[in-house]
């Protein structure tokens, strides 16, 4: 049986009011929101989340972005607390772990995240977080003794001669599945980066090492005897570009890291910080 009409005007009161007195909460609460800088700023430092165990960025609290994180943070004003996590197995875990909920282990979140791929579909798959301020760009390069390769316009000379490659890297993907299979019996694959590849190449071991463009430069830049180029395939060239994270609410925080990073490419001292990880900086 239906309801009597009084009883359904009563409800519809009901609801509204409910309504109105929710939104009379929840407007106070939006209101008392303190914006990002002013609450870092009454903390006094700046939490920035760096990968653990990635050179030349980041190994036993030195490196590159523990050296841009300290500049970023002075150029705020703030102290410094590093806070280095292990990367989680999907890239879209670690904004989430990071930036806008906290890592299920206990710690975090930070107030910015550095080495966060500038990319479009990881944006539009993390939605909670703001990425920005590119400071580098990351490419898969390949090394190769002089002597041994003069050229390398393609990977067929590669074929049958041994090449060092971390296995669980993209570099390792691209040359395992390479020339139809054919490189995969003469690849060193047990490698922890790109790192161990060109050490495995400077002792003389290889004759050419995979990686990225960063972790092969902080081995070898200033060697003569080896050469790094884009590694031969047409979907390598253009790479990817890196930059950092924070909460997508906190805009003000954003404008304030971009601006410190602007500054920091245009008086040299991006340069610099890369410089001291033996990368030659370029504008992403």
């Amino acid at each position: 049986m239906d309801r009597h009409p009084l009883e359904r005007l009563n409800r519809r009161h009901w609801l509204a009011a409910s309504s109105a007195a929710a939104l009379s909460l929840a407007a106070p609460a939006r209101a008392q929101e303190t914006p990002a800088l002013e609450r870092l700023r009454a903390k006094g430092s700046l939490t920035v989340g760096v990968y653990q165990d990635l050179p030349p960025f980041h190994v036993n609290g030195r490196g590159i972005e523990v050296e841009l994180a300290g500049a970023l943070a002075s150029a705020l004003g703030l102290k410094l607390s590093l806070l280095p996590f292990q990367a989680g197995e999907d890239m879209g875990d670690d904004p989430r772990n990071m930036v806008w909920r906290g890592h299920y282990l206990g710690f975090g979140p930070a107030d910015v995240m550095l080495h966060v791929p500038v990319d479009r579909p990881l944006m539009e798959k993390s939605p909670q977080v703001k990425i920005f301020a590119p400071y580098w760009r990351e490419r898969v390069m390949i090394a190769r003794d002089l002597k041994a390769l003069p050229t390398l316009d393609s990977l067929d000379p590669l074929i049958g001669k041994a090449v060092a490659v971390p296995g669980q890297s993209l570099a390792g993907w691209l040359l395992i599945g390479a020339e139809s299979g054919r490189l995969r019996d003469s690849l060193r694959t047990r490698l922890k980066d790109g790192v161990e590849a060109a050490q495995s190449l400077a002792r003389g071991e290889v004759v050419a090492a995979a990686g990225n463009l960063s972790e092969l430069e902080s081995v070898l830049t200033g060697d003569e005897r080896f050469a790094i180029d884009p590694l031969p395939l047409p979907r390598m060239k253009d790479g990817w570009a890196v930059g950092m994270a924070v909460k997508a609410a906190s805009t003000d925080l954003a404008q304030a890291l971009q601006a410190a990073v602007n500054t920091l490419a245009d008086n040299g001292e991006l340069a610099r910080i890369f410089a001291a990880g033996k990368l030659r900086w370029r504008r992403p």
